[in-house]
């Protein structure tokens, strides 16, 4: 059930942006007289569709390979590879016989209205649910490295008060593509004494494998308890909600991460807590499991804020979210292509994509999630690659540089290498999906 619910949110997700990315250019290329003759989601291969029906000249349906959509526009050579269309005169009503900018315009629709949906997208999250973050003036305990902020050399305490000179002011900017992106400094305040780290530019390689925790997380106390787990070691030892936990093994534990620390050092160990319970501390025996967890509850507490916008405060702040999300993949695909970050680090193919959507249905998540998809899909089809949007852009743009377009069969074979190109990412992708599910 659980592979059935993510597998239906990737599709519902996907379903959105493949319709209105193509609608875009539809609309784009009605707008000019240019015959459509087909609107397809997903992929016809063979001429084999699952649902198909004409309206007005225009065949609609929905393909049974799900490798993206199209639209079949007349006189153009794309995906359909329709050569033998191409083979008679030029037509008014095609693509073809227009001019250079109008086809221009037809090809960057698509790109356009993916940026319109996620500016949309993040704006009336914005709008509806505001902004929630943790205060990183507030955490007054500093930070806890994991074993990768350790490595460059933060400590526990350290409290991380800007990035490159720009102040921190949620604390979530520190595990967002600001710092993890690497090649930054960072300002801690450490013992009184203001020290700069920097960030390795290759890092989000390690944090790729290892997680996000890995770097850092926030420090905090250790509260009292609010959930004992039924069936485990805490409820054994007849800890009660509302407990809290002193000393472990003799060693005070005020902070949740020494709790943690202490816990991993005594594993599959008959220990002694000291608890203080309504006010009265006693003494309770426990045997810490091999995982070191004891499946008590304990809440952070963290200093969580929530601001609130109106709708026209809303736009901005949606939008600056879009075009970051946009340049961080753009950020990203530049480290691929230096070698500062491994593709197969850097790319998630359908699986992933399913399981960033989760297995249970979260609104503010799924769509969150289909507007980071939809920026990142207008970047990638704004790549370079024969038979993207992007590929098409880069021919018309030499055709309006030489003055004459590329011929129709340089045109058909460039097709077809960015037709294999396309299959080979997917199919890299894919297997590097395959290969994290069973490292996991």
């Amino acid at each position: 059930m659980e592979g059935l619910i993510m597998a239906g949110q990737l599709i519902l997700g996907l379903s959105i942006l493949i319709v209105l990315h193509e609608l875009g250019h539809f609309l784009a290329a009605r707008a000019f007289g240019i015959k459509v003759e087909k609107f397809y989601l997903f992929f016809d291969a063979w001429g084999v569709s699952l649902v198909k029906f004409k309206y007005k000249d225009c065949e609609y349906g929905i393909g049974w390979l799900p490798l993206g959509g199209y639209v079949k526009i007349a006189g153009m050579i794309d995906e359909s590879m329709d050569t033998e269309q191409m083979a008679g005169p030029p037509q008014p009503h095609e693509f073809r016989s227009k001019p250079a900018w109008q086809r221009l315009i037809v090809m960057l629709a698509g790109i356009f209205v993916n940026v319109i949906l996620g500016i949309f997208i993040f704006w009336m999250m914005t709008f509806t649910y505001g902004e929630t973050f943790v205060s990183n003036d507030k955490l007054t305990e500093g930070i806890v490295p994991g074993s990768i902020g350790k490595s460059i050399g933060l400590q526990t305490g350290d409290r991380i008060t800007a990035v490159d000179g720009e102040k921190i002011v949620r604390y979530e900017e520190l595990l967002s593509s600001k710092v993890l992106m690497g090649g930054v400094d960072l300002t801690v305040v450490r013992g009184g004494q203001t020290e700069t780290i920097p960030v390795p530019a290759d890092i989000l390689n390690v944090v790729a494998d290892s997680g996000r925790n890995e770097f850092l997380t926030a420090r905090t106390r250790l509260n009292s308890i609010a959930e004992v787990q039924e069936g485990s070691a805490a409820s054994a030892a007849g800890l009660m909600e509302g407990d809290s936990i002193l000393q472990v093994a003799g060693q005070t534990t005020p902070y949740f991460d020494q709790f943690q620390t202490v816990l991993q050092a005594q594993k599959n160990k008959e220990v002694e807590l000291l608890v203080n319970r309504k006010g009265q501390e006693l003494t309770v025996p426990i045997k810490v499991p091999a995982d070191g967890v004891l499946g008590v509850q304990i809440p952070h507490n963290l200093p969580v804020e929530t601001a609130q916008y109106s709708l026209m405060e809303s736009l901005p702040i949606g939008a600056a979210t879009a075009w970051g999300n946009l340049i961080d993949n753009a950020k990203g695909l530049g480290k691929v292509a230096t070698g500062e970050l491994q593709a197969s680090k850097a790319l998630s193919g359908p699986v992933g994509i399913a399981k960033m959507f989760g297995a249970e249905v979260n609104w503010i998540r799924f769509w969150s999630l289909v507007g980071l998809l939809s920026m990142a899909l207008a970047l990638m089809n704004l790549l370079p690659i024969p038979g993207l949007d992007g590929g098409h852009t880069m021919f018309l743009l030499v055709e309006m540089i030489q003055g004459k377009p590329v011929s129709d069969k340089f045109m058909e074979k460039a097709q077809l290498v960015g037709f294999v190109i396309i299959v080979a990412l997917m199919i890299f992708a894919t297997s590097n999906d395959i290969l994290r599910l069973f490292k996991n």
